[in-house]
């Protein structure tokens, strides 16, 4: 702090090491990082934005901050548990470029076993028996649903269960 006791503006050197230390634990996309360190805290003002976005060029520059890199963990971490459509909005979720979250998320999703797999394992884990009237099948279904997986893959994973399952549900989207 100011000796009048005031805030003062974070330098380079507190700005790059800061941006290192949020770097260290874990990927972060830029938009995310400049957000971070653009907050006031301790006791720091607000960084001059110019400043802020100098450090986040040199970074990237460096390969310290790579939103390729980031999407890639991002999509294989969220590709583990859930369909292709949470997968992509939580990519999308970070600002990431369009043409970038659909090479990662295609990447991490052909890495995996088939969704309809994933749908099925996941709901082994979470509704170990199989329902046992329509309105269970249907709690289970919004339940794979809300984890992103697509109707088809839904359907698939009842079916491998052994349950029966109509070929479309009111509210299904076609394409899925």
């Amino acid at each position: 702090m100011d000796p009048d006791g005031g805030r003062r503006a974070p330098t380079r050197d507190a700005l790059r090491a800061s941006a290192l230390r949020m770097l260290a634990l874990r990927e972060h996309a830029r938009g995310e990082l400049e957000r971070k360190l653009a907050r006031p805290r301790g006791s720091w003002d607000a960084p001059d934005p110019q400043l802020l976005r100098q450090v986040l060029d040199e970074l990237q520059a460096q390969g310290l901050l790579d939103e390729a890199r980031f999407a890639q963990v991002l999509a294989r971490r969220v590709a583990r548990r859930h369909g292709r459509a949470r997968v992509l909005g939580e990519l999308r979720r970070h600002g990431l470029d369009e043409t970038l979250i659909a090479r990662a998320a295609g990447e991490a999703l052909a890495e995996l076993e088939p969704e309809s797999d994933r749908a099925l394992r996941l709901l082994l884990r979470h509704h170990p028996r199989p329902p046992a009237d329509a309105a269970q099948r249907a709690r289970q279904m919004r339940f794979l649903q809300a984890r992103g997986f697509g109707a088809d893959a839904i359907r698939a994973a009842l079916r491998q269960r052994g349950t029966l399952v109509p070929d479309s549900e009111p509210g299904d989207e076609a394409g899925d």
